[in-house]
């Protein structure tokens, strides 16, 4: 039983979002390469309270995929094309930032905040534009999963734990980043918007 309404969707949107997990999946398994080789330090200032945050992000992005799918739209019908063209843009884009910002960070990259001892402030990439790309991807697969599931009213839900989740780790790894980097990260976030350019 839903409790939050459905919209129908058909085939090829659902077929748009597979390929874009496919994309997605590519991308972070050569991040998580790219990250295997280089030494670990031994003090990587490794900041597990940031799982709690991850595990929230994850409830938000999850609430747009639960519930019944209501397969009811003709595959050939425009809704139909059009909700698979907005589905795999978004899908296909959120594996570009995160592919664009997993290159740029290299080694750097991990799933919770830390710093290496040789690590480096990035501020190549789209870390030129914004301080927080991965996230965006992220919320941009939440939103496609929502229009290829047919739960965009789940958004209503999703989209604040989401941004509470985004906002707690993002000030947690700015800690983290301000000690390692001191004023270098200072004069970077006074530059550099969090998740839109020039706005937020």
């Amino acid at each position: 039983m839903n409790f939050i309404p459905l919209d129908s969707v058909g085939l090829p949107g659902l077929a748009a979002f597979a390929i874009g997990i496919l994309a997605g999946l590519t991308a972070l398994l050569l991040a998580r390469a790219r990250g295997r080789s280089a030494p670990a330090s031994p003090d990587s200032g490794r900041r597990n309270a940031s799982i709690l945050w991850i595990v929230v992000q994850g409830l938000g992005i999850g609430s747009a995929g639960l519930g019944r799918i209501r397969i009811a739209l003709d595959p050939l019908s425009a809704k139909a094309l059009i909700e698979a063209g907005v589905v795999l843009a978004l899908m296909l884009a959120a594996a570009w930032l995160f592919d664009w910002a997993s290159r740029a960070m290299g080694r750097n990259w991990a799933l919770v905040a830390r710093t290496r001892d040789d690590g480096q402030l990035v501020e190549t990439g789209p870390f030129a534009l914004i301080r927080n790309p991965i996230y965006v991807s992220l919320a941009f697969v939440m939103v496609a999963m929502a229009i290829a599931y047919g739960h965009t009213a789940s958004l209503v839900v999703g989209i604040p734990l989401f941004a509470l989740g985004t906002w707690m780790r993002v000030r947690h790894e700015e800690v983290v980043l301000r000690a390692a980097f001191g004023p270098a990260f200072d004069a970077y976030a006074a530059r550099v918007k969090r998740f839109v350019p020039g706005v937020l």
